[in-house]
């Protein structure tokens, strides 16, 4: 980032607290990016954008304020999307055993490998609920088996489940792949878009599994009348309605959320609707992430007498 764009949501110091249950991490990364570059800029847009972005969140009825939420010192790196992976694994791991809800903002979606896989290492049984419009799973291309047209094949090989919605733009090696592919499920945008709004997210929530969920979100899942500045907006992608209520519907089913990701956003001077959409989003998708936390904190066991950590 060229400078500091100040706290998610501009909250104030007594609501952006260090170690705050939120913590939105920048990741200002773009080192694959095949089309309209700018993913860099992405963090930052979202940050100057959620200044704008009311507290409350009417979709949830709840605001991330109430929880607490810090503002972490952007990931800067300059090498390849491979040695990103361990040093995203190691701070996404940190927060996740500090309790923490992380919400990391992209950048591309290369930088997802390591918090999934930081994720992964806590919650065996974690699924990935991914929104895209490519299921990002060549094996490899244009030279590397770790950009991002592949993340979601090196998640798959980590053991990790994959639950993939809204995907419209998919190579035949792709297709081939997820025809054999174990753990992997997959929903085109074409299969919801003829249905009625509630009825999507049902088909969405069709077969997710009850496990700890991670969710992997790409702006360009989303239609690019909604957010345009995105590297690849691929038309006839999902709604507002469709995503908001998603999330609605996870926290009344008691969804344990332990991680987000909001990515790919691509800024552009004059054009602050993609911004302020994904900004909205991120605060959203906070919010879900902060709620389910507060979920599982209130169903735990109390703590084993003369042992503030419960271990006896």
């Amino acid at each position: 980032m060229d400078h500091d764009p100040g706290a998610f949501l501009g909250l104030d110091p007594e609501d952006a607290r260090p170690g705050a249950p939120g913590a939105v991490l920048p990741v200002p990364y773009e080192a694959t990016v095949t089309y309209e570059t700018g993913t860099a800029r992405g963090p930052e847009a979202i940050l100057l954008a959620s200044q704008q972005v009311e507290t409350f969140d009417e979709w949830l009825e709840d605001e991330a304020r109430r929880h607490g939420v810090e503002t972490l010192p952007p990931v800067v790196f300059p090498g390849p999307p491979e040695e990103l992976a361990p040093v995203l694994e190691e701070r996404t791991g940190s927060l996740l055993d500090a309790g923490r809800f992380p919400l990391l903002l992209g950048g591309e979606h290369s930088l997802s490998l390591g918090p999934i896989r930081a994720a992964a290492a806590r919650h065996p049984d974690l699924v990935v609920l991914h929104l895209d419009a490519h299921p990002d799973l060549r094996d490899e291309f244009e030279g590397t088996r770790y950009g991002h047209g592949c993340v979601m094949r090196r998640v798959l090989e980590g053991g990790v489940r994959l639950h993939s919605f809204g995907l419209r733009a998919i190579s035949p090696e792709e297709r081939a792949f997820a025809r054999r592919a174990r753990g992997l499920r997959w929903i085109l945008a074409r299969e919801l878009l003829p249905l009625a709004p509630l009825e999507r997210v049902a088909r969405i929530l069709e077969d997710l599994p009850e496990a700890p969920l991670w969710l992997s979100w790409d702006v360009d899942g989303l239609d690019p009348s909604l957010v345009p500045c995105t590297g690849t907006p691929e038309p006839g992608g999902l709604d507002w309605f469709t995503v908001s209520e998603l999330l609605r519907a996870l926290d009344l089913r008691g969804a344990c959320l332990v991680g987000a990701e909001l990515l790919e956003l691509s800024p552009r001077p004059g054009q602050h609707a993609s911004d302020f959409a994904a900004a909205r989003l991120a605060h959203r998708l906070l919010v879900a992430g902060l709620r389910s936390r507060e979920r599982r904190l209130a169903a735990a066991p109390a703590p084993a007498h003369g042992d503030p950590a419960g271990r006896g």
